[in-house]
């Protein structure tokens, strides 16, 4: 029960903020009026929330931890969507701010994602699998040779 707390105080703290509460309140100004655009934001926001959702329950059942960074898994999560990407968490994040940008036909949102986007690259590979290698050695090593990045 307390796994489930933490990983649920970090999705509306953090990726809520990052993905829902900065896109909506900095940006949209307007309610959007059904479109296809509409639509298609409408399932990006679907298929975000679910790819984040999915990696937080991988994490938690998986890794035994959270996607914060004071309490990160304590085992290498290889498995669902960790088997095609190393990142589809940071994906999903970025699929839920196109949603948005996509709903409210706003370039500033669009912008928004792709810096979002690119601060995720920059933390992923300065940060994270540095970090990553050091903890799980060759396990890693052998799940990055074989995993991409980013996309399946």
């Amino acid at each position: 029960m307390l796994l489930f707390l933490k990983n649920l105080l970090f999705t509306i703290v953090v990726p809520g903020t990052v993905a829902v509460y900065v896109p909506l309140f900095a940006f949209a100004h307007d309610l959007p009026r059904l479109s296809l655009t509409v639509l298609a934001g409408g399932m990006l926001l679907t298929m975000g929330g679910a790819v984040y959702l999915w990696c937080v329950w991988d994490f938690a059942t998986a890794g035994r931890g959270t996607p914060a960074p004071i309490d990160p898994p304590k085992n290498l999560v290889v498995r669902g969507l960790y088997k095609h990407t190393r990142n589809p968490m940071y994906v999903g994040i970025v699929g839920l701010i196109f949603g948005w940008a996509a709903s409210f036909s706003s370039t500033q949102i669009a912008i928004y994602g792709l810096v979002v986007g690119v601060l995720f690259h920059l933390r992923v590979v300065l940060f994270e699998e540095p970090h990553l290698t050091r903890e799980f050695g060759p396990s890693y090593e052998d799940y990055c040779a074989h995993v991409s990045r980013w996309l399946p």
